[in-house]
């Protein structure tokens, strides 16, 4: 995979289905259902992961943290893919910014828009990909739970 080109749509969906099966997980253990996915410049699973905040009470496990944690330290994330199911926090697009990490594939932006803007202003590339099953999951987690999707945000 040329790291320098722009990343292929049908990848990008193939790779949120990891990000996906981690937010749905999420759901199941009484969690946030986000979800999230880092893959290497050559494109291979580096990481997974999903919101914890409410299962280890811990208020910085973000699916994107977790992804980054479990893909342990790399020697350079130059190239790199980070896959989330909803637009990343702005906690989570410090951590894109702080280590490089060179993409960042959104599954959704409708139930919430981050720090992507910011993240594509500083060169990072940006795939969105409007997936409906994400929406459709975020959309109805809010809908049940408010106050938690409210906490999560920080409102």
């Amino acid at each position: 995979m040329d790291t320098n080109s722009p990343l292929d749509r049908a990848r990008a969906r193939a790779w949120l289905t990891t990000a996906l099966a981690e937010a749905r997980a999420g759901l199941a253990q009484g969690g946030i259902p986000i979800g999230a996915a880092l893959y290497g410049a050559d494109g291979t699973l580096l990481g997974r992961g999903h919101n914890l905040r409410v299962q280890d009470g811990d208020p910085s496990m973000h699916a994107e943290t977790a992804a980054f944690r479990a893909a342990g330290r790399q020697r350079s994330y130059r190239g790199t893919t980070m896959v989330t199911t909803l637009s990343p926090c702005w906690y989570c697009s410090g951590l894109v910014r702080q280590f490089g990490i060179s993409r960042v594939v959104v599954g959704e932006s409708a139930t919430f828009r981050g720090g992507q803007d910011w993240l594509a202003e500083h060169g990072v590339e940006i795939v969105e990909l409007d997936d409906p099953g994400c929406t459709a999951l975020m959309r109805g987690f809010i809908k049940d739970h408010p106050d938690l999707w409210n906490e999560d945000i920080g409102v």
